[in-house]
């Protein structure tokens, strides 16, 4: 059984599918495992770190020859994997969706694609969750970046100059990165409120010490889907939720957005006239802008000013802390595969309900009911 890490190839992609950490334990299962040169160093994991943890380390043609699984953070093109056996599995973060193309090119090459962000979220694959793991370090990090962007302090400071106010912080939507934002916001100091479709989070954002905002009385809420993920809401709850969120938005410094519905674009959550209405020197950080955005006029990659707003729309979040997110996704992906590993095939042997959920191709067919229909 030999395991191979590719180097990422997406522009500004600097995670790292496996670390040494990682490696050793496949090879502590009976693994043989081939780490394509320099596929670390953005991730600060030198080509002798994982030479020393017992792979091998070679150019991306070895690398892959012969192998029988290959991790990748993104889905690597068709072209980058040819040389694995007929039938390997390509194991990453596939944006099935989005790249439906590359997903029909796996099949068509006879290889088993399957699907990280496709994990249920059921408790015996909590710790393979990649979008959990990633989503917890975009939460963090959208806050740093909301303060770095923001020309006051977080904190209330008592001077002898003076009191400083506190920075007023808002998130919208309270998975799980919307939840680091509200604990990092408030580390920082700044007096932290929330909303979220669901109504079980209220007690979540409480016991983080923060106020929830949420629209009450109103029928045909439909904010709790399969799997503990959002879903759409009515239009009555729209519109009751637009009104109230109208009135405290205008009253905030910081606001982070972190709203995604699985397979679908990102929902509206600040229209333009609700930016015009926050204080000149106000922040917006939108988490969502790679899926079109939960912020009117938010542009992905880039840092905009709308009514003296700014609206910071960073890419690929997660990659912008490396190194604690290369780790914590190589462990998802070793947690995934050591749980169903075979001892007397020496490979791992999916079950259905995992394997059937993460499963994107076989045998030269998609086979994903997701993307059947």
């Amino acid at each position: 059984m030999k395991i191979a890490v590719l180097k990422e190839q997406a522009a500004g992609e600097a995670r790292v599918a496996a670390t040494p950490e990682t490696v050793k334990k496949f090879i502590g299962l009976g693994a043989q495992v081939a780490v394509e040169s320099g596929a670390g160093l953005t991730a600060s994991v030198a080509d002798a770190d994982y030479a020393a943890a017992g792979a091998s380390v070679a150019d991306r043609a070895a690398t892959v020859a012969g192998a029988d699984i290959v991790l990748a953070v993104q889905g690597p093109d068709v072209a980058s994997v040819a040389g694995a056996n007929p039938g390997a599995w390509i194991v990453a973060g596939l944006n099935p969706f989005g790249e439906r193309a590359r997903v029909d090119a796996y099949a068509a090459a006879g290889y088993e694609a399957l699907a990280m962000e496709f994990m249920p979220r059921i408790t015996r694959a909590q710790s393979m969750d990649i979008l959990s793991s990633q989503s917890n370090l975009s939460g963090y990090k959208a806050v740093l970046d909301a303060a770095s962007e923001y020309g006051k302090a977080f904190p209330m400071m008592m001077t002898a100059a003076g009191t400083v106010s506190a920075a007023r912080a808002f998130i919208m939507g309270v998975g799980v990165a919307g939840l680091q934002a509200i604990a990092t916001a408030r580390r920082l100091g700044a007096q932290v409120s929330a909303t979220d479709v669901r109504a079980a989070t209220k007690e979540q954002i409480e016991s983080l010490g923060a106020k929830a905002i949420f629209v009450e009385k109103v029928a045909g809420i439909e904010g709790e889907g399969s799997g503990g993920y959002a879903t759409e809401m009515s239009d009555e709850y729209k519109a009751a939720q637009a009104e109230l969120i109208s009135s405290h938005i205008a009253k905030q410094d910081i606001v982070i957005t972190t709203a995604l519905i699985p397979g679908r674009p990102a929902p509206r959550l600040i229209t333009d006239a609700q930016i015009a209405s926050m204080k000149p020197g106000s922040v917006i950080v939108d988490l969502a802008v790679e899926q079109g955005g939960n912020v009117e006029g938010a542009v992905a990659g880039e840092v905009v000013v709308r009514h003296g707003v700014k609206i910071v729309g960073h890419r690929n979040v997660p990659s912008r802390l490396a190194t604690d997110a290369s780790a914590l996704f190589s462990r998802n992906l070793f947690n995934f595969l050591s749980a169903f590993w075979d001892k007397d095939k020496g490979a791992p042997v999916l079950d259905e309900e995992i394997g059937n959920a993460i499963r994107l191709t076989q045998g030269g067919k998609v086979v994903n009911e997701r993307l059947l229909g």
